[in-house]
């Protein structure tokens, strides 16, 4: 077989087996004609006219791109200032921008760990997590979701010098939050630093928004990320410590080091949101409402929902063809929803995602609701 062969069949062969397992995922133009329940816009601002208008006048002034790396000529002044303004939000005297959350945690973990580090993890941390401690050479563990005893247990057999603990602050795929004061307790303990990824958390929870870290100092929680394309509704993502970690980093992280700098008109739009999330409560409230209703119709209704307090709310479908079902005829009506398969949860535990936001309105979420239960009992003997 010639070589080129063999790569066709290869790529063949993958395509085939995850057709059969019904995991083929395809993508779908999004015209703006759906209510959409499947993305992360938490807050609305990608919509909110203030946002969009800084964003043209960063391009205006800045140029639609920043041509080059941060440590070259990219850093701008706007993104000093994020930076600065990051850092005062969240209670760090530093912040390091991003490209993308997914290039934050590989830089972080690449930047950070070796084989002389052990990385404990969560088991339900989100991939980008994982693979940042793949790309670091250290060893990794999991422990049991949100078991702070089974992560004490893995970290008194650890006799790594250097020792990590790595969690999800709200878990993307379930909507539930990390325990912050236990796993800061534990790795205080035992002699670890702490990351919390709090991706989902930041601009949501909190009277002020500001995540399920906030009121943890860089002392309990020494490395937070933070993305800036949920909540707050822009693109990109930072990771917020004391000096040295971000000198580090700065330093170290190849996705940091070798890569364009975040354009600044996205800069510029994220100082307004950011802005917005501090001195607007109301957005944050509506959401909060919006939770509760959602909560409370879905259980009138007998759905099978997770226990989850944030925008996130996963239906436990179970099986991959029921999911996917109840996603296309959700679709059919004019919903977008996720449906989440294996690999990116368990064997088993396929669900779909419901993502809600402070710019759905009451009738968004009647229709969502009208539609589950025509799903639920259209199947129903």
């Amino acid at each position: 077989m010639q070589v080129s062969e063999a790569w066709q069949q290869r790529l063949v062969s993958a395509r085939e087996q995850r057709l059969a397992q019904k995991r083929w995922r395809s993508r779908r133009v999004n015209e703006g004609g759906m209510r959409d329940f499947a993305g992360n816009d938490y807050l609305g601002l990608a919509h909110d006219p203030r946002v969009q208008a800084a964003q043209s006048e960063g391009a205006r002034r800045f140029g639609a791109g920043a041509g080059a790396s941060h440590l070259v000529s990219g850093h701008l002044s706007v993104h000093e200032a994020l930076e600065e303004a990051l850092a005062e939000w969240t209670g760090r005297p530093r912040a390091l921008l991003f490209s993308t959350g997914y290039m934050a945690n590989l830089g972080v973990l690449q930047a950070l760990a070796d084989a002389q580090t052990a990385i404990f993890h969560d088991r339900l941390n989100h991939a980008s997590l994982l693979d940042g401690a793949t790309l670091s050479g250290a060893r990794s563990r999991r422990y049991h979701h949100r078991d702070a005893d089974d992560l004490t247990r893995l970290l008194a057999r650890s006799e790594r010098q250097y020792k990590l603990v790595v969690s999800d602050g709200v878990f993307s795929m379930d909507g539930d939050i990390a325990d912050i004061h236990a796993l800061a307790e534990v790795s205080h303990r035992h002699g670890a630093w702490l990351m919390i990824d709090d991706a989902h958390g930041l601009g949501v929870l909190g009277e002020k928004g500001h995540g399920c870290v906030g009121g943890f100092s860089s002392h309990d929680v020494p490395i937070l990320v933070g993305t800036l394309g949920k909540a707050l509704g822009t693109a990109g993502a930072f990771v917020a410590g004391d000096t040295a970690l971000i000198e580090h980093i700065t330093q170290f992280a190849r996705s940091y080091v070798y890569t364009t700098a975040q354009p600044p008109s996205i800069a510029a739009a994220t100082l307004k949101a950011l802005t917005i999330v501090q001195h607007e409560p109301e957005h944050r409230q509506r959401l909060h409402r919006h939770i509760a209703y959602f909560r409370k119709q879905a259980r009138a209704l007998a759905l099978p929902l997770g226990d989850s307090t944030t925008p996130i709310q996963p239906l436990l479908l179970g099986s991959e063809a029921r999911t996917l079902a109840w996603a296309t005829q959700l679709a059919q009506h004019g919903i977008s929803v996720g449906a989440i398969r294996p690999p990116t949860v368990p064997n088993g535990e396929a669900r779909l995602r419901i993502t809600l936001s402070a710019r759905h309105t009451r009738h968004d979420i009647d229709r969502l609701l009208e539609g589950l239960d025509v799903c639920q009992r259209e199947e129903a003997p």
